[in-house]
């Protein structure tokens, strides 16, 4: 079978994607793939999300942070920007989701804007709500560990 013609053969978009949940959370590619396609369905309809083709290229997820690259079709990164926002959570855990940036190709999204989750989290006892508490610091933010769960907070709430 002959390849079809450059201009025949499908534009994609590259979105890189940064991903932010509690520290204890284990999210997996085929959860996080099952959620995006979950929400095209809904928002997109099925001929909608069929025309987009989002697909889950690259994945990483550890200690909180972690960080994906989507593949979508030319015309429809407003879809793939949307449906990423309403993912709101992965097999019942709770996600942040932000779209740092989009590229032509699956390299210049990589050199662009994957590897920059927010580093090293340490664990560390912090006055909270006034008694001492666990909580995991990156950078300026700080996920408390309270009897019902994790609560986020600043610097400024944990001082």
């Amino acid at each position: 079978m002959k390849h079809l013609p450059k201009h025949l053969r499908p534009r994609w978009r590259y979105l890189a994607v940064g991903i932010e949940t509690w520290p204890e959370a284990d999210l997996g590619r085929r959860a996080f793939q099952r959620a995006l396609w979950y929400a095209a369905g809904n928002l997109l309809g099925d001929a909608g999300s069929a025309d987009a083709d989002l697909t889950l290229l690259a994945f990483s997820h550890d200690g909180g942070e972690g960080e994906a690259i989507v593949r979508a079709r030319h015309g429809h990164v407003d879809d793939a920007r949307a449906v990423i926002g309403c993912v709101s959570e992965v097999d019942g855990d709770p996600v942040g989701i932000r779209v740092r940036g989009i590229s032509g190709t699956v390299r210049a999204c990589e050199e662009r804007y994957m590897g920059r989750a927010g580093g090293s989290s340490t664990q560390r006892d912090v006055a909270f709500e006034g008694a001492e508490r666990s909580a995991v610091v990156r950078g300026d933010a700080r996920d408390v560990r309270t009897e019902s769960g994790y609560v986020g907070a600043a610097a400024f709430d944990t001082e």
